[in-house]
């Protein structure tokens, strides 16, 4: 049997991931801060939600301490997990950067996903596949202004999954991939700020204007497709545009 893992599942891309599989008759195991009662409703019996702020390294520990992972884990064959959760939060050059809001963006960015991917691999059963897909950014690779905080997590991500990579664990397969700029709420957050903030505000506008952003539900699509392919993590970053020619 599959099941997946599906960070930040409520909405955006994490709802539109989580629709993608369980659509195919995939269980989902959805964490994040809300539950999403449209895809429960949509699915009966396949979703499975908890409640919890994966920004508060504390409470998510807690709860992988508990039995409910290994628990939804016990009679899978293949496991995914999709560290989707993210934050672009604080924008800005550092004198601009809220202290306490770099210090959640590291939890959510970074330390959730090494949380929940060492986690995986320890509650998942002995013979049970399993795959790890940190949801990266171009940002990882390039360097943006104002993004000094969310182009470091994401490449933190990056580099996480090399060396996992490197690890060679048998049965563990891992890629940190670029989904492309998608029409999220993401994206509109980068809309609303100021050009003091993030002075590249206007080129993303403009994608949007001009019908440059993919759709979530496309996006998720490809992803499933790739996560589920054979090929997954021959290389451990990877961008999905390139995948999809």
């Amino acid at each position: 049997m599959i099941k997946a893992i599906v960070s930040g599942h409520s909405r955006g891309l994490g709802a539109a991931l989580a629709d993608e599989f369980l659509a195919r008759g995939i269980a989902v195991l959805g964490l994040a801060r809300h539950a999403n009662p449209a895809l429960a409703a949509r699915h009966p019996g396949l979703l499975q939600e908890a409640v919890l702020d994966l920004a508060d390294p504390a409470a998510l520990a807690a709860w992988l301490e508990g039995p409910a992972l290994r628990d939804w884990l016990a009679d899978a064959g293949t496991a995914l997990l999709v560290n989707n959760a993210g934050t672009l939060q604080p924008m800005g050059p550092p004198a601009l950067q809220d202290p306490a809001a770099v210090a959640r963006a590291v939890a959510l960015n970074v330390a959730a996903p090494l949380m929940l991917s060492a986690a995986l691999c320890a509650a998942a059963p002995a013979p049970c596949i399993r795959r790890v897909l940190h949801v990266s950014s171009g940002a990882a690779r390039k360097p943006y202004p104002g993004w000094s905080v969310y182009c470091a997590t994401k490449a933190a991500l990056d580099h996480h999954a090399r060396a996992v990579a490197a690890d060679d664990v048998a049965g563990l397969r891992i890629c940190s991939l670029a989904p492309g700029v998608l029409d999220t709420g993401m994206q509109a957050e980068i809309r609303a700020t100021s050009l003091a903030r993030f002075p590249l505000r206007d080129r993303f506008a403009e994608m949007q204007r001009s019908g440059g952003l993919v759709a979530p539900a496309e996006a998720a699509m490809h992803l499933v497709d790739y996560l589920l392919d054979d090929g997954f993590g021959a290389e451990p970053v990877a961008d999905l545009r390139e995948l999809t020619g």
